[in-house]
């Protein structure tokens, strides 16, 4: 797949990094074959080089073959995406176990009418009701003359929950007309437009779960940090993506980093919700705690190391991090003490950030709802007959 991809870009430097990873891979140059940190990199790399040029899709397609290497993705999983072959024999064995049910249907079926020749559709649910909760109790066994299934099997059995996961979640027309309504618009639907719709459903699902992250006091920074990975929109349009690459010094790991539309770096730094000292009154006047002040401090460093460090971090990755900027997400007025309101905590940290160039500090209460914002007009840009205007 890798060698596929290749000749699908025209950029010289995107090619050069592709043949770090088939070098590194040994299918190309007469390397040896090599896996693990190196190979991962690598194709970051490649998908980074891809930002850079604007080609998205071509990112995303190395971000998911490295996830692949790292171990975060199957393999049936990538090659669905991008290996033709591989998807149709996927669904050529999908279908055959669609079938394979039916037929078992059937049978079950064809025995209860012979036991019970005046069964009722009633009947008929509750025995496969009665099937379905029964699987929950099946097992495969530890041995013992049962049976030992490979890691190839095992496998299947994972395929089998991810496809229930998907069967869960298909609409289910209340009839046989409304199923044919709902054909005849999906025939007739302009495909832009559900990709729209699609895409806005799934920002609606991320910005729900980073809100239940943040409303569980529990939850940590790699918590937050997963709800927030590949949800570049969250933080605004300003910005075109995330970048693959967390690591440009050996000192520093950065949590999020952005790309501007120019090519520059943005630093997100994100620290707990559950922060009781965001806001203190020490002498009459809010300011911030000290939680607040050590990510700042801890944004003020990594820009610094950015900036001592452009010249070799443009050099060998394409991105210009001279004047970086950066955001701390930090708290949320509900887990806040000392009696301060969630309005003096947005004026608290308003005033702070006027008086700071490069780097903002918000709270994730301002992120969610800005990012709320957003979806609320997208959705309102998808009803071509809007009931009524949308709110301010």
């Amino acid at each position: 797949m890798v060698e596929e991809a290749r000749k699908l870009t025209e950029h010289a430097n995107v090619r050069e990094r592709i043949d770090v990873v088939l070098r590194i891979m040994g299918t190309r140059f007469g390397g040896r074959h090599g896996k693990g940190r190196p190979l991962v990199d690598a194709l970051e790399d490649v998908a980074q080089e891809s930002l850079l040029h604007g080609d998205i899709a071509f990112a995303r397609r190395f971000q998911r073959f490295a996830g692949y290497a790292s171990g975060e993705l199957f393999l049936e999983t990538v090659e669905n995406y991008y290996d033709d072959e591989a998807r149709q024999r996927s669904e050529k064995y999908m279908r055959r176990m669609a079938a394979m049910g039916a037929e078992r249907a059937v049978a079950a079926l064809d025995v209860l009418c012979d036991q019970n020749p005046e069964a009722t559709a009633a009947d008929a649910r509750a025995l496969f009701q009665g099937i379905a909760q029964s699987t929950d109790y099946l097992g495969i066994g530890p041995g013992e003359g049962g049976i030992q299934l490979s890691t190839k099997y095992l496998r299947r059995l994972q395929e089998y929950g991810h496809m229930e996961l998907v069967l869960r979640n298909l609409p289910r027309p209340a009839s046989a007309e409304a199923a044919r309504l709902m054909s005849d618009v999906l025939a007739d639907a302009d495909a832009g437009l559900l990709a729209q719709l699609l895409e806005l459903k799934a920002r609606q699902a991320g910005l729900a779960a980073l809100r239940a992250a943040v409303d569980n006091p529990g939850s940590s920074e790699s918590t937050l940090h997963a709800c927030l990975k590949n949800q570049e929109w969250i933080f605004g349009g300003a910005y075109v993506a995330e970048l693959a690459r967390r690591q440009y010094t050996p000192d520093t790991i950065l949590d999020i980093p952005l790309l501007r539309g120019d090519g520059s770096l943005h630093v997100v730094e994100l620290k707990r919700a559950n922060i009781e000292k965001l806001v203190i009154r020490p002498h009459g006047h809010l300011m911030l705690g000290a939680p607040a002040h050590q990510a700042v401090s801890q944004a003020q460093n990594y820009l610094r190391v950015m900036d001592e460090n452009r010249h070799t971090i443009l050099t060998q990755y394409g991105v210009d991090t001279r004047r970086a900027s950066a955001t701390v997400v930090i708290g949320h007025p509900q887990y806040a003490s000392g009696s301060v309101t969630s309005q003096e905590i947005a004026e608290t940290l308003r005033t702070y950030n006027t008086h700071t160039a490069r780097i903002e500090v918000i709270t994730y209460k301002t992120l969610i709802d800005s990012a709320a914002r957003m979806l609320a007009l997208s959705s309102a840009a998808q009803d071509p007959e809007p009931n009524e205007e949308p709110a301010v």
